[in-house]
């Protein structure tokens, strides 16, 4: 009888340790669950904490109007191995011309928080400021960033707005230069810019002291709403004028096209500040490459992304020009253009 008990309680003895064996291993299996858990918890909680930055792209224009410009930003990103979608990310609110939507446009890019806003010109830094002092704003371009009120120096802004800027005083010396060599005896032009326009009285009055220099006349019209460009070419007609400089202006941007239809109905030579117009038909343009000045926005980006503040980034000026001519406009106005001016052309559209 005690062999048999004994017995008895071995077996008892090895299926408890058979149990016990058995809920170790399950409670070692659900530690290394919860440890996989936390683990991937863990991972995705670190995946979200390093966010995609957003950055805001504000523009008075069309994305049509400046495609151009934003190819070159874009690819400035990429040459800094942003890859839109990826590692970064895009919000671009267009006003399609109408400059009253600009504050709303610029209030919606601070409410969603984006890190950097990237402005396409002067009206849009204006909306940018007004909406914000705290995030970091980067000028495409702008005439005189001074004269703007945008930054305190262009060596050490001061604010939340750095960026580029076209200011540079040759540009409309160069640009009347030109316009008395395609036309040898030029004595008058009528200069076409918008008054409310950041860095239009700047341009103008650069504009008429090359003027002396060269011994022309210049007159001044004032352009602040489209329907006063056929005005303009109109008054520049009566008033005699032989030749036509255009200035900067949203105005004039998303009409290049009109611009340079109504400069050939005219029969005028017309000089313009960017080479979209020339594009779109016009005849001559000398400047800062946009292009390139929307491609460095792109390195402000990269700075500002890597905790750069803009108050300490320079403005910088443009170091790249371009002078274009459109020898169809030329001809359909009767013009020949000298071959001496036409072999310093960076691009002749034929």
């Amino acid at each position: 009888m005690e062999g048999v008990c004994s017995a008895q309680f071995r077996h008892k003895t090895s299926i408890a340790v058979r149990r016990e064996g058995e809920m170790n291993k399950r409670k070692l299996g659900s530690f290394v669950l919860c440890t996989m858990l936390l683990a991937l918890c863990a991972s995705a909680d670190a995946q979200q904490t390093k966010k995609v930055p957003r950055i805001g792209f504000l523009g008075v224009t069309s994305p049509s109007t400046i495609s151009a410009r934003i190819d070159a930003f874009r690819q400035g990103l990429r040459e800094l191995g942003y890859v839109e979608g990826k590692n970064i990310v895009i919000e671009y609110r267009w006003a399609e011309g109408k400059f009253d939507r600009l504050p709303d446009l610029a209030g919606e890019l601070v409410r969603i928080k984006v890190e950097v806003i990237v402005t396409g010109g002067p009206a849009d830094t204006r909306a940018a400021k007004k909406a914000t002092a705290t995030i970091a704003i980067v000028m495409g371009f702008d005439n005189d960033p001074v004269g703007s009120g945008f930054v305190t120096s262009l060596a050490r802004p001061g604010g939340n707005i750095t960026g580029l800027s076209t200011l540079s005083p040759e540009l409309s010396g160069k640009r009347l230069e030109l316009l008395k060599e395609v036309v040898p005896r030029l004595s008058r032009i009528a200069v076409f810019g918008t008054s409310i326009q950041p860095g239009n009285a700047q341009s103008l009055t650069e504009a008429e002291l090359a003027a002396k220099g060269f011994g022309l006349q210049l007159q001044y019209r004032d352009v602040l709403d489209p329907k006063d460009i056929e005005t303009a070419f109109r008054t520049a007609g009566s008033g005699r004028a032989e030749a036509v400089l255009v200035l900067q202006s949203p105005v004039f941007n998303p009409r290049r096209t009109q611009l340079a239809d109504l400069a050939v109905k005219s029969r005028l030579p017309a000089m313009y500040a960017q080479p979209e117009y020339v594009e779109s038909g016009g005849l001559m343009t000398y400047g800062p490459s946009m292009t390139d000045l929307f491609r460095r926005a792109a390195t402000y980006v990269d700075k500002i992304l890597k905790g750069a503040k803009p108050a300490d980034l320079p403005v910088e000026q443009p170091i790249k020009f371009e002078f274009i001519i459109n020898l169809k406009a030329a001809k359909q106005i009767g013009l020949t253009i000298p071959p001496n001016v036409l072999a310093r052309a960076d691009k002749v559209i034929r």
